[in-house]
């Protein structure tokens, strides 16, 4: 997402509801988990302009965290939200194929925590998601993805619109309906988890749009 409206719109977006509540899903997932070492790796893929990225590195000092985005524009601006309050993070320009690739070796086996938000529905090769998931993962790497739930049908896609983004910009309205009809069902998710082996995730329903991936990584 590069487009200097479509960065506009989202990086001025309020979307704190759901930020936080992806947060709280992390931060139950972490304190459910074996501790975490003494430096731990975190990877947001998708990072976008950081809305997830930050409040993880105000929450844990002590971790490495790593912002991954393709599009240059959005990691611009979480930099500068960063910058502006005193946070560490490495900003990654990067595509999942890149990193599937290797070519940023230094990741590679080390994540204890991997999160995403809002990211597997824009993915034509959802698969690439968990095989990358395994590449990236130390053992018992933490794993927390929310993302869209596809409605049955359109009407149901606009009923949600009209319920959740009633008022919101043109932009933001289209890119979520079109987000909606791109999601996967739980049962989509189920497939490609276990297609790539990854037993030690799973997926649930979340109200009334959302489904969670959460889990380690055995």
């Amino acid at each position: 997402m590069d487009d200097p409206q479509q960065v506009q719109a989202y990086a001025q977006a309020d979307f704190s509801d759901g930020d936080r509540r992806t947060l709280a899903l992390i931060e139950s997932l972490l304190a459910r988990s074996p501790a975490l070492p003494e430096a731990p790796l975190f990877i947001d893929l998708g990072c976008g302009p950081g809305n997830i990225t930050l409040p993880l590195a105000a929450s844990h000092p002590s971790a490495e965290l790593v912002g991954v985005d393709g599009a240059g524009s959005m990691l611009s601006v979480a930099a500068q939200r960063a910058a502006a309050a005193g946070l560490t993070v490495r900003w990654q320009q990067a595509s999942l194929q890149d990193l599937q690739r290797g070519d940023l070796p230094e990741l590679l086996g080390r994540a204890d925590l991997i999160v995403s938000n809002s990211l597997l529905h824009h993915l034509h090769q959802p698969g690439l998601l968990w095989s990358l998931t395994r590449v990236l993962a130390a053992p018992g790497c933490r794993v927390l993805h929310r993302d869209l739930r596809r409605p049955a049908t359109l009407m149901e896609a606009r009923q949600l619109q009209e319920r959740h983004l009633p008022d919101g910009p043109q932009l933001l309205v289209r890119d979520f309906l079109a987000s909606l009809q791109a999601a996967f069902e739980i049962s989509e998710v189920e497939a490609q988890l276990a297609a790539a082996d990854l037993n030690g995730l799973n997926v649930r329903a979340e109200d009334d749009r959302y489904l969670v991936v959460s889990g380690l990584v055995d």
